[in-house]
């Protein structure tokens, strides 16, 4: 509650230091202050991981993909054999590269309900990383907004997150696929219809 406290002091009082109020742990992440760093030091980590033949893993659900230099450290990663999957609901300015030694997949799922959710997910040498936030992943959101990301710490509710987004991942219904020709064609292959938002819904009704 003291990290979520000095949010709040921060849109009470703009004319205090920014860089000395919002910093929090590792627990918690800030725009503008922090989380850009650790976004790209979580990236970097995954890399060191892919390099060294280990498994690694980049999942992200966001509403927009914008800021250069994220995308410009998910192509590294991508260049490096890192498995990179992301739901991304509207604006996505990556691209695939010849040079990717495993494609990124990224798809974007509009359906009944708004899909309005952020998740920050990193395989972490098997330490498993997960965020939730307010923040995209544009450069509005992570250098101009105050915005905060909490990790997700309690094991339980990480799996059944990570159980949504691939619920969402499956989806062969309404997800559609971000390409560079940018067609938005549906994912669509062999196997029974399946719409994550109706399966979250069965999923969220059995717990």
């Amino acid at each position: 509650m003291k990290d979520i406290d000095k949010v709040f002091l921060v849109l009470d009082k703009p004319k205090l230091d920014i860089e000395r109020h919002l910093i929090g742990d590792k627990a918690m992440l800030f725009c503008p202050t922090q989380l850009r760093q650790r976004l790209q030091e979580y990236i970097d980590k995954e890399i060191e991981e892919a390099r060294k033949g280990n498994r690694s893993h980049i999942l992200v659900k966001v509403n927009s993909l914008s800021d250069k230099a994220l995308i410009k450290k998910l192509y590294e990663a991508a260049e490096n054999g890192v498995k990179i999957e992301l739901i991304v609901r509207g604006i996505y300015c990556a691209m695939q590269q010849e040079s990717f030694k495993q494609p990124i997949r990224a798809i974007s799922i509009v359906d009944e309900y708004l899909e309005h959710a952020r998740v920050f997910y990193f395989y972490h040498g098997g330490k498993e990383h997960m965020y939730i936030s307010s923040a995209d992943w544009m450069t509005r959101n992570l250098d101009f907004r105050i915005e905060a990301s909490v990790r997700i710490k309690d094991k339980t509710i990480r799996k059944q997150l990570l159980t949504m987004l691939n619920i969402q991942l499956a989806d062969n219904v309404k997800a559609r696929i971000h390409d560079n020709e940018l067609s938005n064609a549906y994912v669509r292959n062999d196997k029974a219809p399946f719409r994550s938002q109706i399966e979250i819904y069965k999923y969220l009704k059995g717990l």
